[in-house]
């Protein structure tokens, strides 16, 4: 299983969690508070950064890492899962064909065209570390001919994916080592068309792979035996992203099946919005164990925090709790002051960096055939 991937914005260590800086920002911090909180790599999205600020824009601002002033590596995905719920959720605003996606977002003055050439194109012209290939993208409970159209044409554009990405790469001029490449692997909830779809991508040859598709059910779980059985697909030399996996116990769950790489903008989404993380107990103690009721929710709108000189949780060494008592937070997210949500945000990042740091210890001092 892979520790660390070899970057050309440095390396970056396994298992990880990236927030989602889908428009090249991270909602309420900078990137000082980010390096603060202990990210080492951010997420950003083809999908909307072609709509906004728009790629002539990104180029004449230096490309994301320059715009966003940001040194750490930088996934970018490709944009086919957010593709394919603007269409699905809103049919007359775009199409999906086997040539590729054509969306016109509400609001939008013209129509977009993603292609898996273009997908690749934008993401290497913007500077990404990891490329991810544009697949189509299907809900866990889309008919049968539907899962199977899926997955033929998410291995046809992966194949595109690979032959342009090569291309552009062998055209360039780079000082360092090139992007790597992932292909995502889609199958629904159909476990035969799961395989197949990850042993056509394996034959093409990929540096790492993604989870695809919604990994909930309708009641929010984890679907946790198609997680456990998409990872088995794929060699453990090779890293896997757990695309959009990001509430604490589904992480703590999917490295358990081997997942490598996670995204979301649940933690940062929470903490806006008032709902902070927190470990049950000192994380630092010995015998702390990710297992069983290991963390808990802190909403800053209780009064019972009102005159709380504590930290947000125990043992936490982040920038806010260090500085700021749990009862001025509480103060300022009843008065609606801006300063929550940048505190809060940088909060839960720095939890889930915490999480990460646990669990790669725990592989480290894990016996041989543990995880």
């Amino acid at each position: 299983m892979a520790k660390s991937l070899t970057l050309n914005h440095g390396p970056l260590a396994l298992p990880v969690f990236l927030p989602d800086a889908t428009f090249g920002t991270v909602r309420a911090v900078d990137s000082r508070d980010l390096v603060e909180a202990g990210m080492t790599a951010l997420v950003m999205n083809v999908f909307h950064l072609m709509q906004r600020p728009g790629s002539s824009t990104i180029a004449a601002l230096g490309g994301l890492h320059r715009m966003a002033a940001w040194d750490g590596p930088i996934v970018t995905d490709s944009g086919g899962f957010q593709a394919y719920s603007l269409i699905r959720n809103h049919p007359k605003q775009g199409r999906i064909s086997d040539q590729g996606l054509v969306f016109q977002p509400e609001g939008a003055e013209r129509r977009f065209q993603l292609t898996p050439e273009k997908s690749i194109q934008l993401q290497l012209s913007y500077g990404a570390d990891i490329v991810i290939c544009l697949d189509d993208c299907t809900h866990v409970d889309d008919s049968p001919a539907e899962q199977r159209r899926s997955v033929e044409r998410t291995i046809r554009w992966a194949r595109r994916c690979r032959a342009e990405f090569d291309r552009q790469v062998a055209q360039q001029k780079r000082s360092g080592p090139p992007p790597l490449l992932f292909a995502v692997v889609q199958g629904g909830g159909d476990l035969a068309l799961r395989a197949e779809c990850a042993a056509a991508l394996l034959e093409i040859g990929f540096d790492g792979f993604g989870f695809g598709g919604w990994p909930l059910d309708a009641q929010g779980q984890l679907l946790s035996e198609i997680l456990a059985f998409t990872r088995a697909q794929i060699p453990a030399q090779f890293p896997m992203h757990a695309l959009g996996v990001g509430h604490p116990a589904s992480v703590v769950a999917c490295v358990r099946m081997g997942y490598d790489i996670f995204d979301s903008a649940l933690p940062t989404r929470d903490a806006r919005q008032g709902r902070l993380l927190a470990f049950t107990a000192d994380p630092q103690r010995p015998g702390f164990r990710l297992t069983g009721e290991w963390f808990s929710y802190v909403y800053l709108a209780d009064r019972k925090h009102i005159k709380a000189d504590t930290p947000i949780s125990p043992g936490c060494t982040c920038f806010t709790c260090r500085h700021y008592s749990l009862g001025y937070l509480h103060h300022l997210h009843k008065l609606g002051e801006t300063l929550a949500l940048r505190l809060a945000t940088i909060h839960n990042l720095h939890f889930m960096a915490q999480v990460m740091e646990l669990i790669r210890r725990e592989r480290s001092a894990a016996q041989p055939g543990e995880v």
